[in-house]
């Protein structure tokens, strides 16, 4: 299946936290989007593996995203490895992205800045013809998509761009909070995490409103850019 955008994140909830207003805009304008997660995230201290996986499921119902996998690499402790990036390769081959939205390049978390890395690795090599890959007994063909973007996460590192999601934090809101065992809930008995505080939740608000306010909208989502961006004309731009 061919798709404009692949989002990977190096955990279940990591695009929907860091990129999901920005899914939720381009479906709405027709694009196809997959989601790759390359762990379970069976370490994290609230919920399990297998709810962490029946919440990814619904966040994809309520992003409407067209497909979704899960590597199972080793969460907590990503190898920028040749068998790792062979695996994403595959899935990159498969699906044919235009453009890859990735983890932040820096982060809290070391498995974000570690996926950073492995992705736009991936993303090269699956470029070159003499590496050859196969998938369900079919040799695939290279791809190197056009653009890889990392959008933000935990840490506020400065954006190169934003994406005005202002009719779309809802959905975003609504995907995130699909991961009930997560973030925060008040009758909740789990111990508690930085990102299950009532700060954190509230923090995806006003992140997001304050770099609209910077860029001239209600809500935004940022991104770094690996190269220089090249514009065809300024109809775009938010004023």
């Amino acid at each position: 299946m061919k798709i404009d955008i692949l989002a990977i994140g190096a955990h279940p909830d990591d695009v929907e936290l860091g990129c999901g207003g920005t899914i939720a805009k381009m479906i709405s304008e027709g694009k196809k989007v997959a989601v790759l997660d390359l762990t379970r995230g069976e370490l994290g201290t609230r919920g399990t593996d297998e709810t962490r996986k029946q919440e990814a499921e619904e966040a994809s119902r309520i992003l409407k995203i067209s497909a979704r996998e899960n590597l199972g690499l080793k969460d907590g402790f990503l190898i920028n490895s040749e068998e790792s990036q062979l695996k994403i390769v595959k899935i990159i081959r498969k699906y044919r992205p235009e453009m890859v939205l990735a983890n932040a390049i820096e982060d809290r978390h070391p498995d974000h800045a570690k996926a950073a890395k492995l992705i736009s690795d991936a993303c090269f090599l699956s470029g070159l013809i003499k590496i050859e890959t196969e998938l369900d007994g079919q040799e695939q063909e290279a791809w190197r998509p056009k653009h890889i973007f990392h959008y933000i996460q935990w840490r506020n590192i400065e954006p190169d761009f934003v994406v005005d999601i202002s009719n779309f934090m809802d959905q975003k809101l609504e995907a995130c909070l699909a991961y009930k065992t997560q973030f925060y809930d008040p009758d909740s008995k789990e111990p508690m995490t930085p990102i299950a505080t009532k700060d954190f939740l509230e923090s995806l608000t006003y992140r997001a409103q304050d770099l609209g306010r910077l860029s001239g909208c209600v809500y935004a989502e940022g991104f770094t850019t690996e190269r220089i961006l090249a514009f065809k004309n300024f109809d775009s731009l938010v004023f």
